[in-house]
């Protein structure tokens, strides 16, 4: 322990009986996140948090996707207890739980430095696009082709485009998100309303961005005149599109990996994630 820490300051890891806490230090952060949001990814990883006495302080949640892959997010630090190198050891403690793993987070500019101490380096950007006013777009599929909800029968082939597309194995992620999600894309409950992701295509013609639109419109016209929100790689080139249709740009944050970068398969495209903390 460091001399800046408080004396009563415990490193431990996060359980259950933390979400209600969890939840008022992100609600103090502004951060969107509501309990059932918080307890959805504590499900599908694990983590830490820093308590001081009986307040928790700090969290930090960390999900392993297959032998070689990672993630982690959800690190906050309540803003009295910020310079105190709580942040930073509950890093140290992510970091060690990983391994050698390839690992990605997203980052906002303030944390890039802290993270690129740790061994992270910059492999692209995440643009955030939300609204309750946006226009439900018209997106005309190819001859022979038509959207569909998700069948059982489907869920291995989802799984092995996710994984391609993300580069993380989404093995058991994928389940556990179609149990708190529907489809034809993936739509759930989160924060002030709802998100809308991943979505991924195929990239066997030019074709594939307008089924990535289409099966994005189909939600947002069951969503239509309710907050909705969509986390979008740069590199998919969506942002333009989205931000026409009324669902504006409201923050970017950088994508960093460490260990090396996921494996990118370019037979698939990514065009929205599924959250900034699962990738």
């Amino acid at each position: 322990m460091s001399a800046a820490e408080p004396s009563t300051l415990l490193y431990r890891p996060f359980t259950a009986d933390d979400i209600p806490m969890a939840h008022t230090l992100s609600v103090e952060v502004k951060w969107p996140h509501r309990a059932d949001d918080w307890r959805f990814v504590l499900d599908a990883g694990a983590g830490f948090v820093a308590q001081d006495g009986e307040r928790v302080v700090g969290t930090a949640l960390y999900w392993k996707y297959g032998e070689h892959g990672g993630s982690l997010g959800m690190v906050i630090v309540a803003p009295d207890q910020q310079g105190k190198g709580i942040g930073r050891k509950l890093m140290e403690l992510l970091l060690e739980a990983l391994g050698e793993r390839v690992t990605v987070l997203h980052a906002t500019p303030a944390g890039e430095p802290l993270y690129a101490k740790l061994g992270f380096g910059r492999i692209g950007a995440i643009h955030q696009h939300q609204s309750a006013d946006f226009s439900v777009p018209r997106v005309e599929l190819k001859t022979g082709e038509r959207l569909r909800a998700i069948a059982q029968s489907d869920i291995a082939g989802l799984v092995d485009l996710a994984s391609r597309a993300s580069g993380l194995d989404r093995s058991a992620l994928l389940p556990s998100l179609l149990r708190v999600a529907r489809g034809v894309a993936l739509i759930r409950e989160f924060g002030r309303g709802h998100a809308i992701g991943p979505v991924v295509s195929v990239t066997a013609d030019q074709d594939h961005a307008r089924r990535a639109q289409a099966l994005i419109a189909h939600w947002l016209a069951h969503n239509e005149g309710r907050f909705t929100r969509i986390d979008t790689p740069d590199e998919s080139g969506l942002s333009a599109w989205l931000e026409a249709i009324g669902l504006r740009r409201v923050d970017t944050v950088i994508k960093m990996a460490r260990n090396g970068t996921p494996p990118h398969d370019t037979s698939v495209a990514q065009f929205a994630i599924i959250n900034q903390a699962l990738g």
